[in-house]
């Protein structure tokens, strides 16, 4: 709308100066050499011809100017639909041969239990995914324990309920959807289980999202129910802020800042995402340390084939 506001404006003034103006001469360029240049290249051949250069230049300048002006209204509306960029943050476990902090890990597992789980759901990790990764195996039976778990049906051909096991999936919040959209005012919230690989930059954005939540700007009105966060799409998101210092009262005395929770959380959203990125990593430098073994082997053995081949020498014996 902007751009062809200005498109219209430099046409208009295009026709008015062409109608009311006299014709210009190669000498009212003084003050712009490069046109005078341009002009006199070209030959003087008449006011006319001038005078619809200078326009054509004219033209030229507000197109630019319209491009400029696109660009930036494309980056404003890109930003209120996508949501603000998130910084890029320097995550330990990127690094190439780098492993997940598994003390962060718990931690983060922590966070979820006592601030995320009461709204969202983790339905692709079992409690046994957790052993050896952040609790060993007998601190994880007596955490499913602490949950019951609809079972059934029995002999007699009826439900029941039982205590859980390893084996047994985090328990869901809501019973389904429909309950969980009229817990949350009609929104629903999303399953965490690989959240991280689900959303656009997903570590960096679910750690800005977290961390991001602000007073709305001037102008900017929201309604009831939502809160403002510029990471969110739209700006407007229906969860209110969590992570507020001191929420959670880690067990190893790490003190639970609102960047800590943060931290320790992604951490745990970016291993249940991709709990076999350490054994991958492991399993990629083997290759390749065993790929470069047997580079050097083929290498030493085409030298050692071709070196005779190479080395010999070719006489030519024309006489007879």
């Amino acid at each position: 709308m902007r751009f062809g506001k200005v498109n219209r404006f430099v046409a208009q003034f295009a026709r008015q100066s062409v109608a009311n103006e006299p014709p210009l001469a190669a000498s009212d360029f003084k003050a712009a050499p490069l046109l005078q240049t341009h002009l006199l290249k070209h030959g003087q051949g008449g006011s006319g011809s001038a005078s619809s250069n200078f326009f054509r230049a004219l033209a030229l300048f507000g197109a630019g100017a319209s491009g400029l002006l696109s660009c930036a209204t494309i980056a404003y509306s890109d930003e209120a639909e996508h949501g603000l960029e998130s910084p890029s943050y320097p995550w330990p476990h990127n690094g190439i041969l780098s492993s997940y902090d598994h003390a962060s890990i718990r931690r983060g597992h922590q966070v979820y239990q006592q601030v995320c789980a009461s709204c969202h759901s983790m339905s692709l990790i079992s409690y046994r995914d957790l052993v050896g990764v952040a609790y060993t195996e007998e601190e994880t039976k007596a955490m499913a324990a602490e949950i019951e778990v609809v079972d059934g049906p029995n002999d007699e051909g009826e439900m029941f309920t039982r205590p859980g096991k390893l084996s047994d999936r985090f328990p869901q919040p809501y019973a389904n959807e429909q309950a969980a959209r009229f817990a949350n005012g009609g929104a629903y919230p999303p399953d965490l289980s690989l959240i991280t690989k689900a959303r656009h930059n997903g570590q960096n954005y679910v750690f800005a999202l977290l961390t991001g939540y602000r007073d709305p700007p001037a102008g900017v009105s929201i309604r009831d129910g939502l809160h403002y966060n510029p990471y969110f799409p739209g700006g407007a998101i229906a969860m209110p802020k969590m992570l507020n210092d001191g929420a959670v009262e880690y067990e190893d005395g790490t003190p639970a800042t609102e960047a800590q929770m943060g931290k320790d959380i992604v951490t745990f959203l970016s291993w249940a995402a991709e709990p076999e990125m350490e054994e991958r990593k492991l399993m990629g430098f083997k290759w390749i340390f065993v790929l470069s073994l047997a580079l050097l082997q083929a290498g030493y053995y085409r030298r050692l084939r071709w070196s005779v081949l190479k080395s010999r020498k070719l006489v030519l014996d024309v006489v007879n």
